[in-house]
């Protein structure tokens, strides 16, 4: 089984309640129907990402102002979307949508996405993380790298996102040794393509990889045309049905 990790038989972390996180649905006029499901008692909800317009947007948004309102009430933690380039972003560009967030849309904390993965860029992160939770509120920071970075990225943020692409690569896919040193809590899965059929598979793998924050949708990204994770999966019923009651290893 090429997804398992070092982990001896009998030690992964297969009790810990699996949950969702949404790397971010499209407007909230585009797909209103998403947003209100989010809100729906018993979802097993770990955040959600507003992207209002590859950031926080140029104002105050009244749809998507309404969309984090409504998470907030219902106990949803609600990330803003923070691009980093791979780093290329300059830091104060970072920290000011940051701000917009904060003040416009009351988050509590941010995915970093598109986040470097390399060693020479870890002290840039650092320093890119501690000025967030400078700002205030209690800040969860998500670094989206999707893949397994140097391993001093997990020192510098509440979760890392270790696995970002199809099925087709999830399903052979296999955790660096040097994650099961951590909880499943600080680590996040994102799967599109992942057929109706393959479910208890996929979650299983996540399981055993050590993940408990997942996003699997039977989306695809068209060969990069289209953003898989816009919209709901066409399963959604079923996969919260399975987390709620967990699946038999």
């Amino acid at each position: 089984m090429p997804y398992l990790t070092s982990t001896p038989a009998g030690t992964a972390h297969t009790s810990l309640q699996t949950g969702f996180g949404v790397p971010g649905y499209a407007h909230p006029l585009v797909a209103p129907m998403e947003w209100a499901e989010l809100t729906r008692p018993g979802t097993p909800l770990h955040w959600v990402v507003l992207d209002v317009a590859g950031g926080p947007g140029a104002h105050p948004d009244p749809h998507c102002l309404q969309a984090a309102g409504r998470l907030r009430n219902a106990g949803v933690r609600v990330l803003g979307h923070l691009d980093t380039v791979y780093g290329a972003r300059a830091r104060a560009e970072l920290l000011a949508d940051a701000r917009r967030y904060r003040e416009w849309y009351q988050v509590d904390g941010f995915l970093l996405d598109r986040c470097p993965t390399g060693r020479a860029e870890l002290p840039a992160v650092r320093r890119t993380v501690a000025a967030l939770r400078a700002l205030g509120r209690t800040t969860h920071i998500v670094l989206g790298h999707g893949t397994h970075p140097h391993p001093g990225y997990a020192e510098n943020a509440d979760q890392l996102v270790t696995f970002s692409g199809p099925w087709s690569d999830y399903r052979w896919s296999q955790a660096d040794e040097w994650t099961a040193d951590y909880p499943p809590d600080r680590f996040c899965h994102f799967v599109h393509g992942v057929p109706r059929g393959h479910l208890d598979e996929a979650l299983r793998i996540a399981r055993w990889q050590g993940a408990a924050t997942i996003y699997f949708t039977d989306r695809t990204d068209r060969g990069g045309r289209v953003d898989p994770w816009e919209s709901m999966p066409g399963y959604w019923d079923d996969i919260v049905s399975r987390i709620g009651t967990g699946v038999s290893e």
